[in-house]
């Protein structure tokens, strides 16, 4: 996997953000119910955050959620509805966003287009247990998964663990709670996936903070 320091990163973008809004950091703190300490933190990419609870920030702060995972000063998107815009993009790991959390490693790919209707992620599974993992994640919408190295573990509150061979995939609702693990006897899980669809999320939910982890090339 490449490991380019030219990645932009998850606090490039939120203040990116907040400086396009106008916004001081109290000022989107308030807006987010995000603490502004911890707002802090992540955009000197000292913490992150989840899948899910992205998705909650997304909507706390009414924008799309692909503009969290867009390059600043990039596509705008500002077309009408019903036009064929023609739109389209080149991903590689070095130019996508990277997230680090406990559990996966992400790269938001396709940067540049904002407003997008579908999130293309690629991942590396960090977790090797549900105990590691903590709790399953949920956030709305469905998800696709695609295995191109190793064996993944899929684990939903509703059905039994399905373990995923290279070159597999997996459909799922995502508001299911569900978790993906390195597969028994195998030292990583490479996968890539699709996020999309309904982006209501349940703002109750708690913003659940990982840890920024050593970059692992």
């Amino acid at each position: 996997m490449s490991n380019s320091t030219a990645n932009t990163t998850l606090g490039q973008v939120v203040r990116s953000i907040r400086q396009r809004n106008g916004w001081t950091l109290k000022e989107m703190s308030v807006r987010s119910g995000i603490p502004l300490s911890t707002l802090s933190k992540i955009e000197h990419d000292r913490l992150t955050l989840t899948y899910d609870k992205l998705l909650q920030l997304s909507q706390r702060l009414d924008i799309p959620l692909s503009d969290l995972f867009s390059v600043p000063g990039q596509d705008n998107n500002n077309t009408p509805a019903g036009t064929i815009t023609g739109r389209r993009a080149k991903g590689t790991l070095d130019t996508g966003v990277r997230v680090e959390t406990d559990n996966y490693d992400y790269f938001y790919l396709c940067t540049e287009l904002r407003k997008k209707s579908m999130i293309p992620i690629f991942t590396k599974v960090r977790a090797r247990t549900v105990k590691e993992f903590g709790d399953l994640v949920r956030h709305g919408g469905e998800e696709f998964i695609f295995v191109l190295e190793g064996r993944v573990e899929v684990h939903t509150e509703f059905y039994d663990p399905v373990v995923l061979e290279k070159w597999e995939s997996y459909y799922l609702d995502s508001s299911m709670g569900h978790a993906y693990l390195v597969g028994e006897g195998c030292d990583e899980a490479l996968i890539v996936g699709v996020c999309g669809g309904d982006e209501r999320i349940d703002v109750e939910s708690l913003v659940h903070i990982g840890e920024k982890r050593e970059a692992v090339g």
